[in-house]
């Protein structure tokens, strides 16, 4: 407000409004206030300007008045107003900027909701930029999850608080809702958590968390996907590059050929082209190989392998039959099946050898073989210790640590021996099991059922090779 000479009257030249100054004054050269009020109405601040010449300074009168025409009634900092006024008008200088009144802020109630975990945030692997080699093979593209894992856990409600402006009025609370993750296909959800109901794949998909047990590769696997390791079925519709793994808890089907250097299928493998091997690892499947064609690859499986065109230059172990149906063939390599083998024609007189060994669980031939090696090794140690107790004048000392060890040798070699024993029985798995072509074996070619053995001196046409018992050998019966 504004006076004007002597007189009393009063006149209001200002408006409330948010972000707007108000200015009030008496005389033109007395003390004034410049107070602005914030959109809000959440603060007041002041300009404090002195009297000029012999205007009147600033007086409690003046801003209680001030104060009241702007409805200005709480959260009033008067001890402060009074310290820049008093400022001021001793000082004759302008004290600006200063809060006069304060309002509460109201604070926004959360209600409940829940919240993805953070180790799932992101499909990425984390990448430690400070390591000496980065393997990227191994940074996946998708998130994995194992059944009863927590995938979102629950955040309480915070509740709100109201809030009041320096003219009085009440603010609500506002409610601050949060994204919450929602329970979608096999999760299961608590009154803490969402959980995952199986192993698979995680997906979240506008907030909401479902669990796939198949994992679809729609391109090929390398750089862009990192190793494929999936609890679940694993479909591939491109090729597999150099050196990357694909393990799948389930089977792994492939839509065209599959290249592969380090595959693990706890169920089948199959596959629309053929395999190739790359390296010297081995593809581990527990249960049925299926595929057009195997090459330069080492396989084994406990189930039954069909391939419809032909095995080259391969070493395949099944603990069940290897069925190339009427077409198929084999050239070179090695086969180890308990069930035996069929095929169209088998073997080539300019290329490898072909072996095949039937009616013999690999698997047992295996720790057969590790514990005969064991045993080797454990007997040249033996020896040099006897050697070593025949040295003449032999501290006692000495002689009696070389017995001891030589005891200990004849333990180890005891226990090797009983399982040795054990496994024999257990190797001839199937005296029954046969070789079958419907075409040519050629000549070269070693075939082999239950350690009797038959070497093909000469081509032979259409025959089943199995064992005679009665005779321990080998006999040829024609196929007509």
């Amino acid at each position: 407000m504004e006076q004007e000479g002597d007189t009393n009257k009063t006149t209001e030249k200002s408006q409330v409004a948010p972000q707007q100054t108000i200015i009030t004054g008496q005389h033109e050269n007395d003390g004034k206030i410049v107070i602005t009020i914030d959109e809000n109405k959440l603060t007041a601040r002041a300009d404090f300007y002195p009297p000029l010449g012999k205007g009147k300074p600033l007086s409690p009168d003046y801003i209680a008045s001030m104060l009241d025409t702007l409805q200005i009634s709480y959260g009033v900092a008067w001890d402060v107003i009074q310290e820049a006024a008093l400022e001021c008008n001793l000082n004759h200088r302008v004290i600006k900027d200063v809060i006069i009144a304060k309002g509460d802020q109201p604070v926004a109630e959360v209600p409940e909701y829940f919240e993805l975990e953070a180790s799932l945030s992101s499909a990425k692997q984390s990448i430690d930029r400070n390591a000496q080699r980065i393997d990227y093979r191994s940074i996946a593209s998708y998130i994995v999850v194992k059944k009863n894992q927590i995938l979102a856990h629950r955040k309480e409600r915070i509740p709100g608080t109201e809030g009041k402006t320096i003219q009085g009025q009440v603010i609500p609370a506002p409610v601050q809702r949060q994204e919450t993750c929602r329970a979608g296909k096999n999760t299961v959800k608590t009154a803490d958590a969402i959980l995952a109901a199986c192993d698979g794949r995680l997906i979240i998909l506008d907030n909401e968390l479902s669990i796939d047990e198949i994992l679809e590769v729609k391109g090929s696997v390398g750089y862009g996907t990192g190793h494929i390791i999936f609890p679940g079925d694993v479909i591939l519709d491109g090729n597999v590059a150099d050196g990357f793994k694909v393990y799948s808890g389930a089977s792994i089907i492939a839509k065209q050929t599959f290249d592969a250097t380090d595959v693990i299928a706890k169920k089948d493998l199959i596959v629309a082209g053929g395999i190739i091997g790359r390296g010297q690892n081995t593809i581990k499947v527990g249960g049925t190989v299926k595929a057009k064609f195997i090459q330069n690859c080492r396989l084994a499986s406990r189930g039954p392998i069909q391939v419809s065109s032909a095995i080259v230059n391969s070493t395949i172990y099944t603990l069940d039959s290897l069925d190339l149906g009427d077409k198929g063939r084999i050239i070179g390599g090695e086969f180890f099946t308990i069930h035996g083998l069929r095929a169209a024609s088998i073997g080539s007189e300019t290329g490898k050898t072909t072996k095949i060994h039937c009616g013999v669980d690999f698997t047992v031939q295996q720790e057969i073989d590790k514990l005969n090696e064991q045993f080797r090794v454990l007997s040249q140690k033996k020896q040099k210790v006897l050697e070593l107790l025949r040295t003449p004048a032999l501290e006692a000392t000495k002689k009696a640590a070389l017995e001891q060890f030589n005891n200990q040798i004849d333990g180890q070699m005891s226990v090797i021996s009983n399982k040795l024993t054990e496994l024999l029985p257990k190797l001839n798995a199937d005296e029954e099991a046969s070789v079958s072509c419907l075409g040519e074996i050629a000549k070269g070619t070693l075939v082999e059922i239950c350690h009797v053995a038959l070497f093909i001196d000469k081509p032979i046409r259409k025959v089943r090779i199995h064992l005679d018992k009665a005779q321990g050998k080998l006999v040829c019966d024609a196929i007509k």
